[in-house]
């Protein structure tokens, strides 16, 4: 028996499926398959009623699947149980969209860094959907993500900031005006397939504003340096924290009451790592009240 395994019935247990599964802990259907007869041949018990289309837990498959959560968490947990530290040491693995890792990102890991210096975050970057999807197969111990509808079941939901959305344009430009700037220029837009890039077509759609797409990218970077160019305008989340030296470039509400992009921490809601989550959520809280990244706080400070 391995943990894979245990993490495995979780998953089938949670999706529903034997496929499902299979995608959430990025194995092949016939993999979970396996894996889940050699558990009931370990065992000597059934855990699934074949006898219908799609396999169920057995009820003595339900009761070993909340005696495999307990197992999963304590395994999850066992370096923090014996060095005593609470889980301010060792390594977190934090997921990030990429519009945050230029400013957020880098000062909430600085301060965190100061604070605690023995834990150690590694930053793994990705759109929203592909990192609650590797969150899921516990690939993750948390993600700073766009939030669109309602909060995931099983999921902790923490709120960053809400960063209202802007229009980018060259200072060549003479209009202020977003509408018409949108109706008489080329549009960039950013990549539909990020959260926020859904949320700037709804808003489109919405206000009945036909644009004109010339290109279609997914960092933010990639967008200004192409308005700069005056290539184009562009529709972007205004940052909650900016990073140094920013492009010279027109930053335009598009209305008062505007669409907000919300950003989060999200976690699984029965994570052994609440304690040094809780930490790095004050350190992102921390960041965007700073508002600004210049330079890391010095190391050992308070």
């Amino acid at each position: 028996m391995s943990i894979r395994m245990l993490k495995t019935l979780i998953a089938i247990e949670e999706k529903g499926t034997f496929s499902a599964a299979a995608e959430a802990v990025f194995v092949t259907h016939a993999a979970v398959s396996q894996q889940m007869k050699a558990l009931e041949q370990m065992w000597g018990v059934i855990l699934f009623d074949r006898s219908k289309r799609t396999p169920k837990l057995t009820p003595l498959g339900r009761a070993l699947v909340a005696k495999a959560r307990l197992v999963v968490r304590d395994y999850d947990n066992i370096v923090l149980d014996i060095t005593g530290d609470d889980g301010l040491a060792g390594d977190l693995r934090l997921g990030a969209v990429s519009t945050t890792l230029t400013g957020l990102v880098p000062l909430a890991v600085s301060i965190l860094k100061s604070k605690f210096p023995k834990l150690h975050i590694h930053i793994v970057p990705g759109l929203t959907h592909d990192l609650l999807r590797n969150m899921e197969r516990g690939a993750l111990d948390a993600a700073i993500i766009s939030k669109n509808g309602p909060t995931l079941p099983k999921h902790q939901w923490q709120s960053i900031a809400n960063e209202p959305l802007i229009l980018l344009a060259s200072e060549r430009l003479e209009s202020d005006d977003p509408i018409e700037l949108l109706q008489n220029n080329p549009f960039i837009r950013f990549s539909r397939d990020a959260v926020v890039g859904e949320l700037i077509e709804s808003w489109l759609q919405d206000q009945k504003i036909a644009v004109a797409d010339i290109m279609e990218l997914d960092g933010l970077e990639a967008i200004s340096s192409m308005v700069l160019g005056n290539l184009g305008v562009s529709i972007v989340p205004r940052r909650c924290v900016q990073n140094m030296n920013p492009l010279p470039l027109k930053r335009i509400l598009l209305s008062e009451n505007g669409p907000m992009r919300k950003l989060g921490l999200i976690c699984p809601a029965n994570t052994p790592k609440s304690r040094v989550l809780g930490e790095v959520f004050n350190g992102l809280l921390e960041a965007v009240e700073i508002g600004y990244f210049s330079k890391p706080p010095k190391a050992g400070g308070g």
